[in-house]
């Protein structure tokens, strides 16, 4: 290991500490004395796959009224008051969770506990607050998706590769869905999911477990457990008999793009060992210059102007491996596609070298050291696998577990997985006319609930 990634480690946080409260609260405390400032984050086990029918967008859209007020904070002043005090606060949407954080001064960590176990049961709306911010989101909507050819590629793509499993829904909604929410969804899916068993309470930074537990039982202690316990029973994806390509003509488009996902077991979902060695084949595959495809398409052909890739390994029921490659002057899409489809083949037949994968396995063992120096990336982390059902010494014994990882265990994994019938490939052709170019990145978490 390199010596800033050792010198890192000597002064990674503390152990961390965890506990539950009488209603069923999970808090985690990750104690880190370097600076006198605190992260705290409340991680509902909820979010857009666990919506009804028909109400697509509601967990995104309860995130945004969430920071409208309560009989205690008036409407609109919860980021305000944050601000006031010297602190910062947001909150994102994902397919299995629903997050809110604030950053303030350990003095303050009392005052943001007690705000935010006031909104996990006291949210006030006015039909005024839910006709406004629908609105915004229609316009985050337009503005994020709508306007963008490759968010619109990439939602058909999403929702062909998952033609059953909730996963194939945007986590902003569908709009003719999002124009139809009101106050009652709203409330309906606030009262059944946000409440202390179904809720994790992450704090890390300046503090003391003693501390934090005495706070939480002062503040979310008071919860009754309320609601019911999510029990993330979602329908299953069915075996795909074929691959799907998803094909958008658009005037504005830049270069050709071509973009190819796979369903792959998540952390959570994973046979043992199976996803380090995804995590691993991905970084070997498509992280950056020294990716794969990158060295061979854009490097040695000159086919691409870029690529790349990525493993989404945080859901609760899947991930994803995903493959991109931007076109470069005068290429086709099937130059692009024959020359991805070149790499992958070549990863299931032939695997990665005993020199790649420690390579990848170093720098991946770095980088979660390095995550270690800030607190807020520690509790992102443990917030992440802890809402998908795993444990703190899951996170812990991570870098022991992609130190078993071998190349016959990528190979295994590249043949088991990246199966063609299991992927769908999107293509994004631009228009002659229109010069602009645009990236290809995988679908991010609907966030901001201050929009």
């Amino acid at each position: 290991m390199a010596v800033a990634a050792v010198a890192a480690a000597e002064t990674a946080p503390e152990q961390v500490h965890e506990f539950k409260l009488a209603n069923g609260l999970h808090v985690v405390v990750i104690p880190d004395h370097r600076a006198p400032v605190v992260t705290q984050m409340v991680w509902y086990k909820a979010g857009a796959a666990d919506e009804p029918p028909g109400a697509s967008g509601i967990a995104h859209f309860l995130e945004h009224l969430m920071f409208k007020g309560t009989e205690r904070i008036p409407t609109g002043a919860f980021s305000k008051i944050i601000a006031r005090i010297g602190g910062d606060d947001n909150a994102f949407t994902n397919h299995d969770v629903t997050a809110y954080f604030q950053r303030v001064a350990k003095d303050r960590l009392e005052e943001v506990m007690e705000m935010e176990a006031d909104r996990m049961v006291n949210l006030r709306l006015s039909e005024e607050d839910v006709e406004t911010e629908r609105y915004v989101i229609l316009e985050e909507r337009r503005s994020r998706v709508d306007n963008d050819p490759g968010s619109i590629l990439q939602e058909q793509m999403m929702a062909a590769l998952y033609r059953n499993h909730p996963y194939g829904i945007p986590i902003i909604g569908w709009q003719h869905e999002i124009e139809g929410l009101n106050r009652e969804d709203a409330f309906a899916f606030y009262s059944r999911f946000y409440a202390p068993q179904n809720a994790i309470l992450i704090v890390a930074g300046d503090v003391e477990p003693d501390g934090v537990k005495e706070l939480a039982e002062k503040t979310f202690g008071k919860i009754p457990v309320g609601g019911e316990m999510n029990p993330r029973q979602r329908p299953k994806e069915p075996e795909h008999a074929a691959p799907v390509k998803v094909t958008l003509e658009d005037p504005r488009a830049g270069r050709i793009t071509v973009q190819r996902y796979y369903i792959v077991p998540s952390y959570a979902s994973a046979d043992p060992g199976e996803a380090e060695a995804l995590d691993l084949l991905a970084r070997i595959a498509t992280n950056g210059s020294t990716g794969r495809i990158y060295k061979r398409l854009v490097v040695q052909q000159k086919a691409a102007a870029s690529a790349g890739g990525w493993y989404t390994d945080s859901g609760l029921d899947s991930g994803r491996l995903g493959f991109y490659a931007i076109a470069g002057d005068a290429h086709t899409v099937e130059e692009i596609e024959t020359a991805m489809a070149g790499v992958i083949d070549e990863l299931r037949e032939k695997g990665v070298t005993q020199a790649e994968l420690d390579r990848a396995r170093a720098a991946h063992i770095a980088e979660f050291v390095y995550n270690a120096d800030s607190i807020s990336r520690m509790a992102r982390q443990y917030g992440w696998r802890l809402s998908a059902g795993m444990t703190v010494a899951d996170v812990q014994q991570w870098p022991e577990r992609l130190k078993q990882v071998t190349v016959d265990d990528i190979r295994a994994v590249a043949r088991k997985y990246l199966v063609d019938n299991n992927s769908v490939t999107g293509v994004l052709m631009p228009a002659p006319e229109y010069t602009s170019s645009i990236g290809a990145k995988p679908a991010a978490a609907a966030g901001n609930g201050k929009s």
